[in-house]
């Protein structure tokens, strides 16, 4: 099969790049390198079955590029994620993630693609009223973000309903693992990870009782392979755990997993923050064979152990 995945140099998107090249899939990475590095990409790099295209996924070319390599799936997870920067440039994130989908589910119709598989968020389930929140709960957007990510789940309806392109949207909850950038507000076991290693201060905000869910990034690309098949056509499925915890117990594991002091300050709580978050996977395990592998204390070991031995040598 061939793949083609929009933002493939980053975080999540090279790790499903390996593991499709890894199961002997042909694949095209799509993407600008504003947030990902070719850096991710090394080992994938040595695949004759691998290609870079350095290439926004607004540019004009996109229609012409898909069309040329005719990809059977597109992973789309190039887009803006911060949720911050959403509310203080809320066009500059439309621009890039409702017209980022837009642009991406033209080409593919032009590379006349079987499929898309979309990266939504949490955010789109605003404050949910049921925690874990249940695969069929209505969206309520809070952020220009959300608002852009289910916008990104309508187009591809209506792409479907025009043109036969099928999709599977995938909601994520907190992903963390090996190359996640401490540098996003999301990245939270990354920054906590890179603070203790590197003996520098870290801040629980709040009193610490504040709860997500993590889910590590080796599961979700399992997710994502398993939508590239026939299943899951035209839903949207959870990628999480269904396990909240705690920022305060966040730190813990992860200051045990780097031997560091256990000693996190404390700042007053950030607007907008939710309180609790987590996600019901259960029907990604009903209708894709999905369920996450990954233990939250092993997840963090391996998470420290390539944070040393890649970010202290």
């Amino acid at each position: 099969m061939r793949v083609l995945v929009t933002g493939g140099a980053g975080f999540i998107g090279s790790n499903l790049v390996d593991r499709l090249l890894a199961e002997g899939h042909h694949v095209d990475v799509v993407d600008d390198l504003s947030s990902g590095s070719t850096a991710n990409l090394t080992g994938a790099a040595e695949s004759d079955r691998f290609r870079l295209h350095v290439l926004d996924v607004l540019h004009p070319d996109l229609s012409g590029l898909v069309a040329e390599l005719q990809p059977e799936v597109v992973c789309h997870l190039a887009a803006q994620i911060s949720v911050r920067k959403s509310v203080a440039d809320p066009r500059h994130d439309a621009r890039v993630n409702v017209e980022g989908i837009a642009s991406v589910l033209s080409a593919a119709q032009e590379g006349r693609a079987r499929k898309v598989v979309f990266a939504s968020s949490v955010a789109v389930y605003g404050r949910p009223a049921t925690i874990p929140v249940p695969g069929d709960a209505s969206p309520d957007p809070r952020s220009p973000y959300a608002a852009s990510k289910l916008s990104g789940e309508t187009y591809l309806a209506a792409f479907r309903a025009l043109h036969g392109i099928e999709y599977t949207t995938l909601v994520l909850s907190n992903v963390y693992g090996p190359r996640q950038s401490p540098d996003g507000e999301a990245g939270v076991v990354s920054i906590f990870t890179d603070a203790l290693l590197n003996g520098t201060p870290t801040v629980v905000y709040g009193d610490g009782s504040q709860t997500r869910d993590y889910v590590y990034v080796d599961d979700v690309v399992d997710g994502f392979v398993r939508a590239c098949g026939q299943r899951g056509d035209g839903r949207r499925f959870n990628l999480g755990t269904g396990i909240q915890t705690t920022d305060r117990r966040l730190h813990s594991l992860i200051a045990d997993a780097a031997g560091a002091p256990d000693h996190p300050g404390f700042a007053p709580p950030r607007l907008g923050d939710l309180p609790a978050m987590a996600v019901d996977p259960v029907p990604a395990h009903e209708e894709l064979g999905w369920e996450p592998q990954t233990d939250l204390s092993t997840g963090v070991k391996k998470t420290v152990e390539w944070a040393r031995n890649h970010r202290m040598s």
